[in-house]
């Protein structure tokens, strides 16, 4: 098939590259100057990984960190290459949570960030964190962690929330 016989003499986009590449080396020129000048601070900020867990976890998620192991990676019998969430190989010096359910281990941190998203499944197999059978109690401590109870407790339209 081929190019039309008039592609190579457009003007547009020879001179839209021309553009690019220009607005391409002015960037990396402001980036060296402020990098001379000590004003690297003032450059996009390098991705840095793991980021921080969010600081804001919601109750289920607290009460969830609270029933899932910490261990050391080095105390497991079977250990998997590396972390589903990451990707980066473990090391035996660190911290680890295995899921009760799937028997899935992953970082601490990248578990506790992935809560913080308030996710509550596995990231590899989507699998409840909580077991079926410690579902009820789970629940029980969530609703009396809630502070509903207490609220709505001494309140005549709602006879049936007095007995919590």
């Amino acid at each position: 098939m081929g190019f039309p016989v008039g592609y190579t003499d457009l003007i547009f986009p020879k001179i839209f590259l021309h553009v690019l590449s220009l607005l391409g080396f002015i960037r990396k020129l402001i980036t060296i100057l402020f990098r001379c000048l000590g004003l690297h601070d003032f450059l996009e900020p390098d991705i840095a990984w793991p980021h921080p867990v969010p600081e804001f976890h919601s109750v289920s998620a607290m009460l969830i960190l609270e029933i899932l192991p910490v261990g050391k990676f080095s105390d497991l019998v079977d250990p998997p290459d590396s972390c589903a969430v990451c990707l980066y190989e473990f090391e035996a010096d660190d911290e680890i949570r295995r899921l009760t359910n799937c028997r899935h281990v992953y970082h601490r941190g990248c578990l506790d960030r992935w809560m913080g998203y308030d996710q509550r499944t596995c990231p590899l197999c989507r699998t409840p964190f909580i077991p079926h059978d410690m579902q009820a109690a789970f629940n029980d401590r969530l609703w009396a962690a809630s502070g509903i109870p207490e609220f709505y407790a001494d309140s005549e339209d709602y006879p049936h929330l007095s007995a919590f």
